[in-house]
């Protein structure tokens, strides 16, 4: 249970920078702070659930990637002092993070440390609260080096999305990136085992092949952590550990439709419920909303059943995106949830999203959201 009369903070980070707002104790009312490093593009702030710490992902256009650091009860950000980076090789074959993407924090036992995903796709690690970051070698000398010849080019390169941490074991990761798969690893990243049986992958020359999907966001439950779903390029899935094999929970959605789409977002305490913003994947995959008719859709039986949520939503010519890491709900008791979208207007869905207002607009392309509850940093 969570504290009703705590403000609700959203971290919104933007193409060209970051915004915090903040609610009232009845999350009717929402001031706004910030443009934070105004022109850097954000992909992620992130508030570490542990207590104290948020972390942003930057960039600016001629400074390169870097991660800043707000620690408890202060306000300013404090730069890495070694962002992540890929080693430097001499000749061929290099790499270099085009972009921080993600933020995991690290289990409850170990305060202090982080996870990061990258563009190109690589994982890495943080033990002293995001200051200096190392290369997660079992996952970017071991597994990416095998796979890497079916990471195939996307839009905006290959990237490692999501990270989820078990709250009940340190040691057992999960990973997601595009064009390679999901992961797990059970030795802190040490080795990696893939996990996409199930999942369709009808551009790949086999199929049936180990790895080389392209899941858009992975999320584990935080109350029941062998409940994992996955909006994918090709549907909707859910998988209850130790089963390994996916299950296509979007044959479920309308047919008119579709399962296609970026985000998904987790009720906090009940495993069965649960939010995706469908998009057009039709054709040359425009990536908006459906005939121009936004609409987030609900489970609350595990995908058995959607529910389509549009009450306040434009009812026509809205053509926004809203990309994967842009969808997010708070962890009060009655959850609102919230999306931000590629024209810059952030969205909050009342009562589990059965009624929609906008709170925000005229906001750069907005790239992620992420609600916090009673935040240490304020």
């Amino acid at each position: 249970m969570t504290d009703s009369s705590a403000a609700t903070v959203l971290l919104v980070g933007t193409s060209k920078g970051a915004f915090v707002f903040t609610s009232d104790a009845a999350r009717a009312q929402w001031t706004l702070a910030g443009p934070y490093f105004l022109g850097s593009s954000v992909n992620e702030i992130r508030a570490d659930p542990r207590g104290g710490t948020w972390l942003m992902a930057a960039k600016a256009g001629h400074l390169g990637p870097t991660v800043y650091r707000r620690a408890a009860g202060t306000q300013e950000w404090q730069e890495a002092q070694r962002p992540p980076a890929f080693p430097k090789v001499e000749g061929e074959g290099g790499r270099s993070v085009g972009h921080v993407f993600c933020f995991c924090a690290g289990h409850a036992s170990e305060p202090g440390v982080w996870y990061a995903g990258s563009s190109p796709a690589g994982l890495f690690r943080s033990q002293d609260d995001g200051l200096t970051w190392d290369g997660v070698a079992g996952f970017n000398d071991g597994l990416y080096p095998q796979i890497k010849h079916a990471v195939m080019e996307v839009p905006g390169g290959s990237i490692l999305h999501s990270i989820a941490v078990d709250p009940r074991d340190a040691a057992h990761l999960y990973v997601a990136l595009s064009t390679g798969g999901v992961f797990e690893s059970t030795d802190r990243g040490a080795n990696w085992t893939p996990l996409n049986a199930g999942v369709a992958a009808p551009f790949l020359p086999e199929p049936d092949t180990p790895y080389g999907h392209d899941p858009h966001c992975l999320a584990v439950h935080p109350a029941q952590p062998d409940r994992l779903y996955q909006q994918n390029h090709c549907g909707i899935y859910r998988l209850d550990r130790p089963a390994t094999r996916w299950t296509r929970i979007g044959d479920a959605m309308p047919r008119d439709i579709g399962d296609i789409g970026f985000g998904l977002a987790l009720h906090p305490r009940d495993p069965d419920m649960l939010w995706v913003f469908p998009m057009d994947g039709t054709d040359v995959w425009p990536r908006t909303c459906l005939d121009g008719r936004p609409a987030v859709y609900r489970s609350s039986d595990g995908g058995a059943s959607w529910q389509r949520q549009d009450r306040g939503l434009p009812p026509q010519h809205a053509w926004f995106t809203v990309k994967r890491q842009a969808l997010c709900v708070d962890a009060q008791d009655a959850p609102n949830v919230y999306f931000g979208t590629g024209s810059g207007e952030l969205w909050v869905g009342e009562k589990a999203g059965a009624n929609w207002r906008q709170i925000a607009a005229h906001l750069p392309p907005i790239l992620s959201v992420q609600a916090v509850s009673s935040p240490p940093c304020a």
